[in-house]
Order: structure tokens, then C-alpha cells, then sequence
């Protein structure tokens, strides 16, 4: 039998591949400094500021031409992960990285969020006979949308330092990823109704 294989791998931030140094998003585990384990980290003797987070959002399955026609919950093929050998913080003292490091649970929220997203998209729209090409069209909606919270998010806060402004807007992505009960990563989405015609 003929096999498909589907790989997209959304890159928000950066990406590096090694599994024992991904942090998959679990509404639990909150970010260290620790974390940010890339060389290029540094507190101190610099005189700008800068982050990479390494949150990103990965998709991937591989699978039969039959399987694909008839999978309805990809839940478990989106990946919300906080890559540590990727992540690097430069903050001139230790008051400005905890302000970077604030900014980046946001943007680790913000991938769950867009995470979500893209599972509920992917479920509803994927019918029976759905083409795979029908995956690029979602996904090019969900980045659109992802880069441009992420874009006034990192400007309103300036990138953290504006700690009331942070709080704010995260406490409204965590109120958001609620809204999406069935599309963590475990979840299985409910049976969709049937209309039944009179």
C-alpha cells in the first residue's frame, strides 16, 4: 500500500532538534532561567538586550493513504514545545532577564494557544476524502494570526518590561486556551453531530 508522509513543521521562533531538551506545554511547568541553555546566554556585561525563546509549533504524521482518509483527531500530531539548547537570554543585569524571562512564558502560552487552534482547524475542516494540501491553508492562517499577536504583544510589553501590560495579556491567553477543552494534545475531540434532514 501506497504511504504518505507529512511532515510541516511550523516554526515560530527557532527550532533545533533533540528530544531530551524539548519542554512540551503542559499548563504546569512554568520557564527557569536554567532553561535557557543555548552558549550565547549571557546576564551581564552586554549592553543590549535580547531573547530567542525557541517555542515552536511542530506537526507531523506519517501514515496510509487509508488511514489518512479516515483520521479525524490529530490532537496528538501537534507538538507545543520550548526547545532549551535553543533558547538564549542577553540581559544587561538580572532584573531585565527576569522581564525576558516573563515574555517568554508568554510566547510558550501563545504557541499552546495557536496550537489549540490549529487542532480544532484541523478537525473541523479534514472530511473524509480531504487532500493533504488542505493542511497549508490552515496553517497559513494560524501563522498569520500567531505573528501578528506575537508582533503587538512584543511591542505593548516591551518584551516584558512592562510587567502590568504582560500579566494582562497572558492571563488572557491562558483564558483563551481554556475556551479549547478538546484540542489539547491528549484530548479527543467530541463526535460531531449529525444533521438529520426533515
Amino acid at each position: 500500500m501506497k504511504k504518505i508522509i507529512i511532515i510541516i513543521t511550523f516554526l515560530l521562533i527557532t527550532i533545533q532538534i533533540n528530544a531530551q531538551n524539548n519542554i512540551e506545554w503542559d499548563g504546569k511547568y512554568q520557564l527557569q532561567l536554567s532553561d535557557f541553555q543555548s552558549s550565547a546566554t549571557q546576564i551581564g556585561n552586554v549592553k543590549i538586550n535580547s531573547i530567542n525563546t525557541a517555542s515552536s509549533l511542530d506537526f507531523a504524521f506519517q501514515m496510509s493513504n487509508i488511514e489518512f482518509m479516515f483520521t479525524k483527531n490529530f490532537n496528538s500530531k501537534v507538538n507545543s514545545t520550548f526547545k532549551r539548547n535553543a533558547a538564549s537570554i542577553i540581559a544587561t543585569d538580572n532584573s531585565t532577564a527576569q522581564y525576558l524571562l516573563n515574555f517568554a512564558q508568554y510566547e510558550f502560552d501563545l504557541s499552546e494557544l495557536y496550537a489549540r487552534k490549529l487542532r480544532k482547524e484541523i478537525y473541523e475542516q479534514k472530511g473524509t476524502f480531504s487532500d493533504v494540501s488542505f493542511l497549508q491553508v490552515i496553517y497559513n492562517t494560524i501563522e498569520k494570526q500567531y505573528t501578528e499577536e506575537h508582533a503587538i504583544a512584543s511591542k505593548i510589553t516591551d518584551l516584558g518590561q512592562n510587567e502590568k501590560k504582560l500579566f494582562e495579556i497572558r492571563t488572557d491567553v491562558l483564558k483563551r486556551i481554556q475556551e479549547y477543552p478538546d484540542f489539547c494534545k491528549s484530548c479527543k475531540p467530541p463526535k460531531k453531530q449529525k444533521i438529520n434532514s426533515k
